[in-house]
């Protein structure tokens, strides 16, 4: 029997050539971050975790990884396995409180890729990016949309059955290490909004449909995801990419 086709292969012409997509969401969220960070910065990797981006190709490897290319990269989370990650320059675990090891206006940039759907206290997590985000810094986030088709499969499947329907939907996708609780109380354009208070934060954020994620393997269902996300209205965008600006203080 033949091997079953990867459907990005079949619907994404240059996945024949490079490991990335043209409309792939890490793909334009590090685009985006790297365009923002400066050799100077100092950078917050919030929600670390192990360093996976080798896995996904050399081009997305390469625009992940900011160290070396700014002063200092801290990489924190609450799994342990962060202080594995070799594209950190320093590591720290953190606890489920989420207080950083960090002092006030310290950090020029925060990063959290795939995180604020783990988030339970949204006004906490918050106030610590505030406090050491320094006035004219960002906070830059990529986390699935509440809405989207991602945010309801997720939040329709009970947390403890994740992993197992993960492996399916997503032949070549995370270990199951890698898989872990998700709340969406930050995960819609509103959520973001009230929780970085416009007094504080110019907001930038918007919704965005990248490459049809979970599709069990199947052309004909990755080409229902990309029908779905081209006929609902932005609302219901597959993801959501968070850019705020923290104001300067005279702007407070």
């Amino acid at each position: 029997m033949a091997a079953r086709v990867d459907p990005m292969i079949r619907l994404f012409p240059e996945r024949r050539v490079v490991r990335f997509l043209h409309r792939q969401d890490r793909f334009l969220f590090f685009s985006m971050v790297n365009e923002l960070v400066r050799p100077t910065d100092i950078v917050l990797d919030l929600g670390a975790g192990r360093n996976r981006f080798p896995e996904f190709g050399p081009h997305l490897n390469a625009i992940s990884t900011l160290k070396g290319r700014c002063n200092r990269v801290i990489g924190v989370d609450v799994d342990p396995e962060v202080a594995t990650n070799d594209a950190m320059d320093e590591t720290h675990v953190i606890e489920a409180d989420g207080r950083l090891p960090l002092d006030a206006e310290s950090v020029d940039l925060i990063y959290s890729y795939a995180v604020l759907e783990h988030v339970e206290d949204p006004a906490a997590f918050v106030s610590e990016c505030d406090r050491v985000l320094k006035p004219g810094g960002w906070f830059c986030a990529w986390t699935p949309n509440k809405w989207g088709y991602v945010g309801l499969g997720a939040r329709l499947v009970p947390n403890s059955l994740h992993a197992k329907v993960l492996r399916r939907a997503q032949p070549a996708g995370r270990d199951d290490k890698d898989v872990f609780p998700t709340v969406y109380r930050m995960n819609t354009l509103g959520d973001i909004g009230r929780s970085f208070r416009s007094s504080r934060f110019d907001d930038y954020s918007f919704g965005y449909n990248a490459q049809p994620s979970y599709n069990f393997g199947s052309t004909v269902v990755a080409r229902m995801w990309l029908a779905y996300m081209a006929l609902t209205p932005r609302w219901l965008a597959q993801s959501l990419f968070v850019f705020l600006r923290k104001r300067e203080a005279e702007q407070m």
